[in-house]
């Protein structure tokens, strides 16, 4: 049975640009950016979810033209091409890499070449292309896919020594710039005057969509 073939489709085109060698190996990166918030009466900062990043797909193509004697860069172009600005799309084309389960729909955000082997012209026979595809998502689908949910719930907290209305909104909505709910729901005057044993109310708070406007909870 022969070797599935990795292969580069152009979205809005449909496109193929097979790969001529499947690559050895290839690596898919993910990571999370959080920010570190000083609490006062906390020994440590709050560690606060900002945004997740985007996938990132790492391979490196191999290319060979010498038994035909053909120019290599005839096919590494092909590749370059992808990062060229479309002029109908105002931007570089939107990719699918697939290779067995592997799918990703993305753009080439890194390609950098290297020529191995000449002909006694000089002509390129032989190249390597480190390539790096970053995902791409449309905001519109991610809004309609991912969940987003806010705090819910409407508690009663009794205060404790040394809380403060900021570090309970840190405790509740993982905010600390958030106490003005909590402050709001609870007619506080001086939301630094709250004492140990007094009873606050701990509202949900609202979740306004980024892409829609639409306010729910």
């Amino acid at each position: 049975m022969a070797l599935e073939k990795a292969r580069i489709r152009i979205e809005h085109t449909g496109q193929v640009i097979p790969v001529m060698f499947n690559p050895e190996e290839y690596s898919l990166n993910k990571d999370n950016n959080f920010a570190a918030q000083a609490i006062p009466g906390l020994s440590s900062p709050l560690l606060q979810f900002v945004n997740g990043n985007l996938r990132t797909l790492e391979m490196e193509l191999f290319l060979d033209t010498s038994i035909e004697r053909t120019d290599v860069r005839e096919r590494t172009q092909q590749i370059a091409d992808l990062m060229k600005i479309d002029s109908g799309l105002h931007a570089p084309p939107v990719l699918v890499v697939s290779w067995g389960s592997l799918q990703l729909r993305c753009v080439l955000a890194r390609l950098s070449q290297k020529f191995l082997k000449f002909l006694e012209t000089g002509q390129p026979v032989r190249a390597r292309l480190n390539v790096t595809f970053q995902e791409f998502i449309d905001p519109e689908r991610e809004g309609r896919e991912v969940n987003r949910q806010t705090a819910d719930f409407t508690k009663v907290h009794t205060v404790g020594p040394g809380e403060t209305i900021s570090l309970l909104a840190a405790r509740y909505y993982e905010n600390p710039f958030a106490w003005r709910a909590i402050a709001a729901a609870n007619d506080l005057d001086d939301p630094r005057a709250i004492q140990p044993g007094q009873e606050l109310t701990i509202p949900s708070l609202p979740y306004t969509d980024p892409f829609t406007g639409e306010v729910t909870g």
